[in-house]
């Protein structure tokens, strides 16, 4: 089974969580997902199964988009609603528009310190591992692109915003730094995310929709059409030779993209079979081969 699933994470449970219930509904030992979303979020969590797991490497980058409630009045060690207070809670005096000018400062190229509870290293041991011991953790700033992030409202509290950020950018240490900045401590009451790269919230299905489908013999139907995946990529369509010889992991010749770096190859409308990168001129090696004779990922020719 080689598919793209998006899966409408539900509050509480861990990706890892989500990655082993669909394992199981589907009977599918390969499945991995396309960035973590902490147990408190919800919202688009990309799952890959078979052998498409081996496009992960294409979306480490990838853009994604949130929405989400940043609570004001005391802060919390895990920087969100599921941590331990502070201090006392503190008198809140910001309005809308304090909000919104501060919320300026956040975007573009930034340095944003990970919060404690997170899976960043500190000399090979996670920091959330430290952090649970009540060890010292401290993180130095990482530089982050937050490309929007407006404060769309403010009441009794708690402010409601929407974002768009490169990988590797923490939500939570935007709402902690925001509490820092009004002086009355926040922390990140909620977050849905509604988009990882070309994947939205419109695309998901709930685990019940899947186990559901599951149950009737139906998961085809939830599965993202191969055709939709790195729509940047350009794509081909090719012939049973052309075909037998990239699902042997040989290098083929193809006019047509003599300036692309690398192509998505299809057999059929559905059938994915290959990311073919360029060698030179017109030629192109099979980067990964994802139908057929060859199994494995191809190496050479980088």
């Amino acid at each position: 089974m080689n598919a793209v699933l998006i899966i409408d994470k539900p509050a509480g449970v861990t990706s890892h969580d989500v990655v082993n219930r669909v394992r199981r509904l589907l009977q599918q030992r390969a499945v991995g997902h396309l960035g973590t979303l902490d147990p408190l979020a919800t919202g688009v969590l990309p799952l890959v199964l078979g052998n498409l797991t081996r496009l992960a490497q294409f979306y480490t980058g990838s853009e994604k988009s949130y929405e989400g409630t940043i609570r004001f009045g005391f802060a919390t060690d895990t920087y969100d609603a599921e941590g331990e207070s502070l201090g006392e809670p503190q008198a809140v005096g910001c309005s809308l528009e304090d909000l919104q000018q501060l919320a300026k400062r956040f975007q573009g190229v930034i340095e944003q310190t990970p919060p404690p509870f997170s899976a960043k290293k500190i000399q090979g041991v996670p920091a959330y591992k430290l952090a649970r011991k009540k060890k010292e953790v401290k993180l130095e700033p990482v530089q982050v692109e937050i490309k929007e992030f407006e404060i769309t409202s403010f009441a009794e509290e708690r402010a409601e915003f929407h974002a768009r950020v490169a990988s590797g950018t923490y939500m939570r240490s935007v709402a902690h730094e925001l509490g820092v900045m009004t002086g009355c401590g926040a922390h990140l009451a909620s977050l849905h995310r509604t988009s990882v790269a070309e994947f939205t919230i419109v695309d998901a299905h709930t685990l019940e929709e899947v186990e559901v489908a599951a149950a009737k013999g139906n998961c085809e139907a939830l599965f993202v059409h191969p055709r939709k995946l790195l729509p940047a990529m350009p794509s081909i369509t090719v012939n049973d030779e052309v075909a037998a010889q990239i699902r042997s992991g040989r290098a083929v010749n193809l006019p047509e993209f003599s300036k692309t770096k690398q192509v998505k190859v299809f057999y059929g409308q559905t059938d994915l079979i290959a990311i073919a990168s360029r060698v030179a001129g017109t030629l192109f090696h099979p980067k990964i081969v994802l139908a057929g004779a060859a199994q494995v990922q191809v190496t050479g020719h980088r």
